[in-house]
């Protein structure tokens, strides 16, 4: 199948933390279209069955697919960590790019003791994507996983700074922090796109010694190195469009998308949709059927 190169790229999320994603996107590719999904009806993934994320993923997919799109960027990390093999599978004729492979490479490449750690949802730690990815890349490390999902109720609230957001902070990092010096971090990957927002929070919290690694902005400069390697960067010059689309409440999201993205999302402009009862076929038809489940 022939991509067009000026197709807009999909991205997909369980609400709105993969607008973190968007804006780096925005930022490295400023004029792609693109299409973001959040998947607000069944928001969060971070606590659900691999099962279940398996199947919103995709319902996701299969409706972006639907907009012929040139690539599927997944901005959320446990549907990278539970269901990235499976959608690139299903969707062997474009490009379908995870958050946590970009993580981890820039986790690597950051770190001068191997020591790394990583914070994420309970569905994201327990899967431990992060930690046999960065394995994978550098065998000597020494990986520590905690859950911090008390960061998502943070920063969908707008809590991303203070005194009272630094001390739940301190406390939710505490297992990771109190260690010898010898066992000490100096990386610390933000593993779920909610998290970015509570950078500066973080940081008060971890100091100079250790730096902070972004999955999103990672994954945007992946994703422009991908689509060029394929000949699929638009040509054109002029800023690319934005298509918001939501599985509930249009409004809500727009009015929390103000904590994590830079532009202003008129609710009016944000299209409900029902992936909920894509036909099977519809997903049938994109995967080979010993991938699908």
């Amino acid at each position: 199948m022939s991509l067009d190169a000026g197709a807009a790229i999909g991205v997909f999320d369980s609400g709105v933390g993969g607008l973190t994603v968007l804006n780096a996107l925005r930022v490295v590719l400023p004029n792609e279209h693109l299409v973001y999904l959040g998947d607000t009806a069944r928001v969060p993934y971070g606590t659900k069955s691999a099962v279940s994320v398996m199947r919103y993923a995709e319902q996701a997919a299969a409706a972006l697919h639907g907009r012929h799109i040139k690539a599927i960027v997944i901005a959320c990390n446990t549907v990278s960590a539970m269901a990235l093999e499976h959608l690139q599978a299903c969707y062997p004729d474009i490009p379908v790019l995870g958050v946590i492979e970009p993580g981890a490479n820039a986790a690597c490449e950051t770190t001068r003791s191997g020591h790394i750690g990583v914070i994420a949802t309970e569905s994201t730690t327990h899967n431990q994507a992060y930690q046999k990815a960065i394995l994978e890349r550098l065998p000597a490390a020494r990986v520590r996983a905690q859950a911090c999902s008390l960061f998502v109720a943070l920063a969908e609230e707008g809590w991303h700074k203070g005194e009272l957001v630094e001390q739940i902070v301190a406390r939710c990092l505490s297992p990771l922090l109190d260690v010898e010096s010898q066992e000490a971090l100096d990386t610390l990957v933000l593993g779920c796109t909610h998290f970015p927002t509570l950078r500066h929070a973080i940081k008060q919290v971890v100091g100079d010694g250790i730096c902070l690694v972004d999955s999103a902005q990672t994954t945007a400069v992946v994703v422009k190195q991908q689509l060029a390697k394929e000949g699929l960067l638009n040509p054109g010059s002029e800023p690319g469009y934005l298509t918001f689309l939501v599985t509930d409440g249009p409004e809500r999201f727009a009015r929390v998308a103000n904590n994590f993205f830079d532009e202003t999302i008129d609710p009016a402009a944000v299209e409900l949709v029902d992936i909920q009862h894509v036909s099977p076929g519809t997903v049938a038809a994109a995967c080979k059927p010993a991938n699908c489940v």
